[in-house]
């Protein structure tokens, strides 16, 4: 069936080809007549050579063309015809001396261009084109190819020629198919089209020739016997290295062929007793190979799968372990990175290519670095000591980064692997899923094993990336950048993850002088690195990235140290404090990081009391109000980052300041909120639900920070002040609304108001936050907007409200005022005459502060008093009690008229 597949396709290309040559056989014709025409017109006329060219490129009748044109041009002097015919011959001249698409031409003199042919005639030649010089070119090299294998499965079915005589055949057959392409190449075959280089006819003829002689070279191995596997090998390898060597005049995708036979061949052939120095020493000389031709030719793609294909032999051989010989993988990784920095990456760098990176160089990343992981976590490996080679192929990686500035991908490797050796974060090796079950199953590799070999290489891995990161990093810091953000980031990085992993290994957790002695001298080395790098930066000390991942890393390590030498209480309080370094450093340097640095100590901290609010501990807390360790682990940090926005709103005075800020009035409340609590649950922090009075401080507190904050914000303007004092706010009306009146009203739980007649309950939770938020709607008045004043003096009227009705049901009811004890004939009357007399007091003060919200609250509130005696009064009260309800209720109401109808009447007379 695909036998006939290919005889079908390589008819239809045939007759496309001599449909293709019938019609410029007619075509050389037509031009032969025009000629000879022009020929007999005379010797003295001169043919303009753009028309032709136009008319032979469109497909037209360039016969008629031309008859035409020697008409038109019977007075053109000789001369011209004579500088023409000069300019045609060096014209082809320059064509011939083009071999092949392999060639790269040098720059010549720009000539006039002249027009393209017309679209429609182009889009007309675009299919011909490809059938005739691509797919032709293609399908005939594959049937050549898979002619002479038919032709010896031919010969052996028919038992025609022996095996001998067979293979000789098509190993003859594969030399004259490379015979014939040289051949033709050095005939002075050049591609006739531009842009169908991947169509060059020797190079498919070579690349036929290559694949028969590997199928007669396996068949005689595999198939007969005839030669033994040693043997095969070296025919297989030399096979292919030639045909890596050939792409040099016939292109790349040759030399891919032969790279991929050259790769396949010790996969085919099979040893009793296999040799790996053999096997790699072949593998070396391949890829050695392969680097020269692909630099001399600049062929990425080439280099790349060289790397691949020796890498994945590489890691083929290792999960032989224990089998697996240790020198032999080091001379072959050793190989790898000598060919990509002295062969491939050899050539001279170009200067708009100094900023990139060698994207081939990810490939051998990739393979040196899962060769180093499984070195040190492969028990088969690390339980015989391999993890120091693979901490010298680790530095080898580095030091190749470091002398081919390109080859950075290798940096990221060695970073990415040391980091992962030292964390335990290895891949897993096996993943099993029961899909019938549910469960799935992930079996990973052991972490690295905790002893003194790990200890020391640790260290001395950590040193070399502080070394080799800071100084590749200032002699990059004007010319490149990014690259010098990468090796300080790595030069940070890797230390500082390689002594949190020691201290977490070896180390006391609880407390360690030892490791945070070291963790003070990585913080004095990053320091004075991201100076040294600041030095070299263009502008000098601009504080660029370089240097931020290196202050950066100085500040990690300052929080690691302060974890190590330090219990919580104290790591709370200094961390905290800590904030002030950056924020002072500002005024000798104005690297932006300083002030993120300090942002970045105030999430610490937050995030630290977000896992313990007891800051060192329930046990060892206090039961001492106020004095104890909460005082100075909220209350240090507040003041911190309040003397550091200070600061930085003198220095950089950027978004750093904004959030210290924030930070500082966070911390303030909390230190305030922290303590009262304390307080009220006698020392535990982590109780239940807050009660009523626990809630009213909280909210007092948010309604008296909104109030400082909005003094500060007039002193000194800041976005983060002005809408910091209004969220305060709008928490207190959320705490007032959801707790006060709803969840924590003695109302509703019955809760104990107190035995006290004023100083009671109702007053801290309902009388004081009303005063506060009265008093804070009038200070807001005209500093921000009119919906917040008018919210808060609202609200201050319903807890006025809410107060002045549970102090009268209090009243009548005791210390327990739930409403499932009923309502008595007075007290509903009370709260009628109350309601009305607020409502008087509500309309007097809106009319004096002139807020029209009191107004709209007293009008609601009459209202309400309304509906409850006509309603409720009507029914429920008796005698004298609903006759005075009713006078009480008339009498309001007159008098309100008349108190608006005077008003009114005073304000005509003053408009009039």
């Amino acid at each position: 069936m695909f036998e006939n597949l290919i005889g079908l396709v390589a008819i239809i290309a045939l007759f496309v080809i001599v449909s293709r040559q019938q019609s410029r056989i007619g075509l050389i014709e037509r031009e032969l007549g025009a000629l000879r025409g022009l020929v007999s017109l005379g010797a003295n006329t001169a043919l303009p050579q753009a028309k032709p060219a136009a008319q032979a490129a469109d497909g037209g009748k360039p016969a008629d063309a031309l008859l035409a044109a020697a008409a038109d041009a019977a007075s053109t002097p000789a001369s011209e015809l004579a500088a023409a015919q000069a300019a045609v011959v060096e014209d082809e001249t320059t064509a011939e001396a083009v071999p092949g698409p392999w060639t790269v031409t040098a720059p010549t003199e720009s000539r006039p261009v002249e027009p393209a042919a017309p679209a429609k005639a182009a889009r007309q030649s675009d299919v011909e084109t490809a059938l005739g010089t691509r797919w032709a070119v293609w399908v005939g090299g594959i049937a050549l190819a898979l002619g002479g294998l038919f032709l010896i499965r031919y010969t052996i079915e028919a038992g025609i020629f022996g095996p001998g005589v067979r293979l000789t055949m098509a190993a003859i057959f594969g030399l004259v198919l490379v015979a014939a392409s040289e051949f033709i190449r050095r005939t002075g075959f050049k591609v006739p089209v531009q842009g169908i280089a991947d169509a060059y006819i020797p190079a498919i003829l070579t690349a036929a020739g290559a694949f028969i002689l590997f199928g007669t070279v396996y068949a005689a191995y595999a198939v007969y016997g005839f030669i033994g596997p040693a043997f095969a090998f070296v025919l297989l390898g030399a096979i292919g290295i030639a045909t890596i060597v050939a792409a040099l005049v016939h292109g790349q995708a040759l030399a891919g062929i032969g790279l991929l036979g050259a790769i396949v061949t010790p996969m085919l052939i099979a040893s009793q007793a296999p040799n790996p120095w053999a096997l790699f020493g072949y593998l070396a000389i391949v890829l050695a190979a392969t680097g020269v031709i692909a630099r001399m030719r600049d062929w990425a793609l080439l280099m790349a799968a060289a790397f691949v294909g020796v890498g994945i032999w590489t890691l083929l051989y290792m999960t032989d372990s224990p089998g697996a010989n240790l020198s032999v993988i080091l001379f072959i990784k050793a190989v790898t990175l000598v060919i990509l920095a002295f062969v491939w990456l050899g050539r001279r760098v170009e200067p708009e290519q100094a900023g990139g990176f060698d994207w081939p160089s990810v490939a051998p990343g990739v393979f040196v670095g899962l060769c180093v992981l499984a070195l040190f976590v492969d028990p088969a490996f690390a339980l015989a000591g391999d993890a120091l080679p693979g901490a010298i192929l680790l530095a080898a990686m580095v030091t190749v980064a470091l002398y081919r500035t390109r080859a950075v991908p290798l940096l990221y490797a060695a970073g990415l692997v040391a980091v992962m050796v030292y964390l335990g974060i290895i891949p897993p090796t096996a993943v099993a899923s029961d899909f019938p079950g549910g469960s799935l199953i992930v079996n990973g590799v052991a972490v690295v094993t905790a002893d003194t070999l790990t200890f020391r290489i640790g260290i001395v891995l950590g040193l070399f990336f502080i070394l080799a990161g800071f100084w590749a990093a200032r002699g990059s810091a004007a010319s490149a950048p990014v690259r010098a953000a990468s090796w300080a980031a790595w030069g940070v990085i890797v230390p500082v993850v390689i002594l949190f992993s020691l201290w977490f290994t070896f180390g006391n957790l609880d407390r360690d002088f030892g490791y945070a002695f070291g963790a003070i001298l990585l913080v004095v080395a990053f320091a004075a690195g991201g100076e040294w790098i600041a030095g070299r930066e263009a502008p000098p000390r601009k504080g660029g990235a370089a240097v931020s991942f290196a202050l950066g890393g100085a500040a990690v390590s300052a929080l690691l140290m302060l974890h190590m030498a330090f219990g919580s209480g104290m790591t709370t309080i200094m961390i905290g404090a800590s904030a002030v370094v950056p924020a002072l450093a500002t005024r000798w340097r104005s690297y932006p990081v300083l002030g993120w640095i300090s942002v970045g100590a105030a999430i610490a901290v937050l995030c630290r009391v977000a896992f313990d609010p007891t800051v060192v501990g329930a046990e060892f807390l206090s039961t001492t109000p106020v004095f104890n360790w909460l005082l100075p682990g909220y209350g240090v940090p507040a003041l911190a980052f309040g003397f550091a926005a200070w600061q930085l709103a003198r220095t950089t005075n950027g978004r750093p300041r904004l959030a210290m800020e924030a930070a500082a009035a966070l911390f303030a409340l909390l230190t305030v909120a922290i303590l009262v609590r304390h307080a009220m649950h006698g020392g535990v922090i982590t109780s239940g639900a807050p009660s009523l009075a626990e809630q009213a401080i909280y909210t007092l507190i948010a309604l008296g920070a909104g109030a400082i904050l909005i003094a500060i914000d007039r002193r000194q303007p800041s976005s983060v002040l002005r809408y910091g004092s209004m969220a305060a706010g709008v928490a207190s009306v959320l705490f007032i609304v959801g707790q006060h009146f709803a969840m924590l009203n003695p109302l509703f739980t019955d809760e104990s108001t107190g035995r006290i007649p004023v100083f009671n309950l109702l007053f801290l939770a309902y009388l004081l936050p009303a005063v506060a938020a009265g008093g804070l709607a009038l200070y807001a008045r005209d500093k921000r907007p009119k919906w917040y004043a008018a919210m808060l003096a609202l609200v201050a009227a319903l807890l006025a409200f809410a107060y002045a009705t549970l102090s009268v049901r209090r009243f009548f009811k005791g210390e327990f005022i739930g409403y499932w004890s009923g309502l008595g004939q007075v007290e509903t009357y009370t709260y009628s005459a109350l309601w009305l007399v607020m409502g008087v007091v509500l309309l007097t003060a809106g009319v004096w502060l002139k807020s029209q919200v009191l107004r709209i609250a007293s009008a609601v509130l009459i209202s309400v008093a309304v509906l409850k005696v006509f309603l409720f009064d009507m029914s429920e009260l008796e005698g004298v009690l609903r006759a005075l309800s009713f006078i009480g209720l008339g009498a309001v109401l007159i008098g309100i008229g008349l108190f608006y109808q005077r008003l009114l009447t005073r304000a005509a007379r003053e408009n009039g």
